[in-house]
């Protein structure tokens, strides 16, 4: 099914959109996490953490390193669905010879991500700009159960 096949879904005319697009399909599976609720969320950033670091920038580089970039955006993104979408919600963990793919899924197919350009500051919600600013793409799309955001970052 490709995007325009999908369920017509109400974006926000005045909000600054995301594209609606599928994610390349040059990537391969590494993990995938399923969480149910916030108190799974350490799980998730540790094993993020951990297969990223693996051969790839320095633990202490901060923000200028992709594992710590990725995790931000994971833990926001997953947060994001845990908290408006149904669960479960589901972040896989995806590579090619260059880039790293994240995907994010919940199972509420009947809303559009909100990205926060146009929210009042303080309204929250900074999880897809965190994504457009830290990431190389974003995206997202639905399917027959799930409404999915993705991000590609660079292998350091």
């Amino acid at each position: 099914m490709t995007p325009s096949e999908d369920v017509s879904i109400d974006v926000p005319a005045t909000d600054a959109g995301l594209p609606f697009s599928r994610p390349p399909e040059r990537f391969h599976p590494v993990e995938q996490w399923s969480l149910d609720g916030v108190e799974e969320l350490s799980a998730l950033r540790s094993g993020l953490g951990a297969i990223l670091r693996t051969g790839t920038a320095a633990p202490d580089e901060g923000l200028g390193a992709t594992p710590e970039k990725l995790v931000l955006v994971a833990s926001e993104l997953a947060t994001n669905a845990l908290e408006h979408g149904h669960p479960p919600t589901i972040v896989r963990l995806m590579r090619d010879h260059s880039c790293w793919l994240l995907e994010v899924a919940d199972h509420d197919r009947g809303s559009a991500p909100v990205y926060a350009g146009e929210r009042i500051p303080g309204a929250g919600g900074l999880g897809l700009h965190l994504a457009r600013t830290l990431s190389l793409d974003v995206g997202w799309y639905s399917t027959e159960e799930t409404k999915n955001i993705w991000v590609t970052f660079p292998i350091d």
